[in-house]
């Protein structure tokens, strides 16, 4: 759960729901969207207003990075993850104040030299963009 301005996530644990678990991670503020990367270990959710991306360990109830997303207001929706050629596993947002879309590793494991950095920038097309998929047979 995103305390948007306040620069906290609650990580919720619905394992008892007679006895719900909180953990209170402090982030970024003015969180907005996010989502999983492709393990299902990490959120990335973007503190639009920063210019950054949180990362946070949903295993070990942590922040595990903030990352500068390279450009100007994230905006992901869940972001989108694939295999890159050279980086590996990846998780990409789009940006709501220019056409850049940010590459993001994140495999601390197989590809440690790359996790929670972006990795690469590409140009979209026009002045921005509110969310990023990616499609099963691309």
């Amino acid at each position: 759960v995103n305390v948007k301005e306040t620069g906290h996530t609650l990580l919720v644990n619905f394992e008892d729901l007679d006895n719900l678990v909180v953990t209170d991670i402090a982030t970024e503020r003015f969180l907005h969207d996010g989502g999983l990367d492709s393990t299902g270990r990490y959120f990335l959710v973007a503190a639009n207003a920063r210019h950054t991306i949180a990362v946070i360990d949903t295993r070990d109830g942590q922040l595990e990075a903030l990352v500068e997303s390279g450009g100007q207001t994230p905006h992901p929706g869940r972001g989108a993850n694939f295999v890159h050629p050279e980086y590996g596993p990846v998780w990409a947002t789009s940006h709501l104040g220019d056409e850049i879309i940010s590459l993001i590793g994140t495999d601390p494991e197989g590809h440690p030299e790359h996790a929670w950095k972006v990795v690469e920038t590409l140009e979209g097309q026009g002045g921005g963009s509110l969310f990023i998929k990616t499609h099963p047979n691309s």
